[in-house]
């Protein structure tokens, strides 16, 4: 993990960038409570940070609640400065947050939802011109390999499109935190990988605070300098990719019985052959409509984390061990 944060050029930022601190947050949707009394150490500048767990964990709810989307008790510190107490539109200056899908009905270009956001969060000093923000907007359009849909209209774009056309609009603002929440769910296997190296060249040339949540373990593993596994609102494992993704973790958490491994070019895999015996989870009550936007709302109802007071699964490949690299 990294300690300082490096330009393009390779020299150190002197703008003495502030850690991320997460104290005692709880998140919920009306009466329904989805994380509960969380804490992490602190997410340091230049840093890409992975939230890991099954569906219903509590991964995008942290997400919202850390934008100020949804309201949240505790404390989130940027330095000295405190974010929970701030307006989402001052929030905003700080934090760039991207939703797992863009609004429907939006009459815009893409390049116009580019040109939006800039002038949204323009800082206090001055505001950026037109002409700026359309600058901006296509260098970015351009680094995520899109700029061919700056003229093209949100309600025209494939689910894929709209992804990166989201995450163009959470990468132009240029914040200190960068929230990305699924940004790789509806991409192809090359965007994947171009976007994700692309979120970890971003976070490091510029020394921002990267937190990601993602389903796919490996790209967890190969772009992340840290993983949350986070469990029932909770977290379970918090540390290097080698420290948190363990067969027994992955037993515990996901119900799978998993090995870990490492290619010819170092990089760890995550490989679930099948789940554990006598693991089923126990379905999670919907949510009431409206609430709980996210992986809790949509998909808490087809499968949760499994029940309190079961432990690690008994079948063999359980106790397989975590390889190392040869």
């Amino acid at each position: 993990m990294r300690d300082e944060a490096i330009h393009p050029t390779g020299t150190p930022h002197t703008d003495n960038r502030q850690p991320l601190a997460v104290e005692h947050v709880s998140v919920g949707y009306g009466k329904r409570q989805i994380v509960r009394d969380l804490s992490l150490r602190p997410m340091l500048p230049g840093t890409l940070t992975a939230l890991v767990g099954p569906n219903g964990a509590g991964k995008s709810t942290l997400l919202r609640g850390l934008a100020g989307l949804v309201p949240a008790k505790g404390r989130v510190h940027l330095g000295g400065q405190d974010l929970s107490a701030m307006s989402v539109g001052r929030r905003a200056r700080h934090v760039s947050y991207m939703p797992q899908g863009l609004p429907q009905g939006v009459a815009l270009t893409v390049l116009e939802t580019l040109v939006g956001a800039l002038k949204a969060v323009a800082p206090a000093s001055g505001a950026v011109s037109g002409e700026e923000a359309a600058r901006r907007g296509l260098a970015i359009l351009e680094r995520l390999g899109i700029s061919d849909l700056a003229l093209r209209g949100l309600d025209r774009l494939s689910g894929g499109q709209r992804q990166l056309a989201g995450l163009a609009q959470a990468l132009v603002r240029e914040p200190e935190v960068l929230l990305l929440d699924e940004p790789t769910s509806a991409l192809d296997l090359r965007f994947q990988l171009s976007v994700m190296g692309l979120v970890r060249q971003t976070v490091l040339e510029h020394g921002l605070i990267g937190v990601v949540v993602l389903h796919d373990l490996s790209l967890a593993a190969r772009f992340s300098d840290r993983v949350v596994v986070l469990h029932d609102g909770t977290v379970r494992a918090d540390g290097t990719p080698e420290d948190t993704l363990t067969p027994a973790i992955l037993a515990e958490v996901y119900g799978v019985a998993a090995r870990i491994e490492f290619c010819s070019q170092g990089s760890l895999l995550v490989l679930a052959d099948a789940p554990c015996p006598g693991r089923r989870p126990e379905p999670r009550a919907r949510l009431p409509p409206g609430e709980g936007a996210g992986e809790e709302g949509r998909e808490s109802a087809a499968g949760g984390p499994v029940p309190r007071g079961q432990g690690p699964c008994s079948c063999p490949e359980i106790a397989a061990r975590s390889l190392t690299p040869s």
